[in-house]
């Protein structure tokens, strides 16, 4: 009786897990894949280009809308996530903002992965792994640099709460994967959501998803991943948005 509950629950978990992926990255992860498939059949990835934050509109007010309700309705899947946690919401961290441990490792761990990510763009674009990636592609507006630091945040929220925090908790307490099994599954699934760039931005952010889901596991605290992620975007979505067109010529 209590093999047929046990099996009855990991079921239930299991499909619950499905539907929160896709409902957000999952559902990313697949059209990434069928983008990439279109590159590829297009020609060379490296003559293709992976733009990550489109203007919406021509009419500035209303692009405005759109980036705001895109914002808003990607971080619901997050809500979704913590009330399905409930009680084993504790697990990603408790206070919610530990000032000096969160952002110092926040920061410790946007240098750690930033400095090899960008020798890594690089080599991929050298070797034709990746598309031309285009971080930011907004129209040169006041609000620009505040909507990209909101799209950086929500990111980082997004990916982290549910890549890392969601599905590593519930991998490893309600099914009780193995920690390589959940390492992997929390790191494929990350490079997967980003295919629509190339090969070279999978392995990227699958190493990336390795170290923070290691990171998690040992500390059990999400808000530092959270502030690396955002360090991380804000500095390739603003610094590409302000910064001299021929400093970027090698993206």
């Amino acid at each position: 009786m209590t093999s047929e509950v046990d099996r009855a629950r990991r079921t239930s978990t299991g499909i619950e897990i499905l539907l929160v992926l896709l409902l957000s990255l999952g559902a990313s992860a697949v059209y990434a894949v069928v983008s990439l498939i279109a590159k590829l059949s297009a020609g060379p990835l490296s003559a293709s280009k992976a733009t990550l934050n489109p203007s919406q509109s021509p009419r500035p007010y209303l692009d405005l809308t759109y980036q705001l309700l895109w914002i808003f309705f990607a971080l619901v899947p997050v809500l979704l996530a913590l009330y399905l946690l409930d009680s084993q919401r504790s697990s990603l961290g408790r206070p919610l903002y530990r000032p000096g441990f969160d952002t110092g490792w926040g920061v410790g761990l946007a240098a750690v992965i930033g400095v090899p990510g960008l020798l890594l763009v690089y080599l991929a674009a050298q070797l034709g792994l990746n598309a031309q990636i285009v971080p930011a592609a907004l129209q040169p507006v006041w609000w620009a640099v505040p909507v990209l630091v909101l799209k950086a945040v929500e990111n980082a929220v997004l990916e982290e709460v549910i890549v890392v925090g969601y599905l590593v908790t519930r991998l490893r307490a309600s099914l009780e994967w193995r920690t390589v099994s959940i390492i992997a599954a929390s790191a494929v699934l990350r490079g997967s959501y980003h295919l629509y760039q190339g090969f070279g931005a999978f392995i990227g952010n699958a190493v990336m998803g390795v170290i923070f889901a290691l990171f998690f596991l040992r500390y059990r605290r999400v808000m530092p991943l959270i502030v690396a992620h955002s360090l991380l975007d804000i500095v390739a979505f603003v610094g590409y948005t302000l910064l001299p067109e021929s400093w970027l010529s090698w993206l």
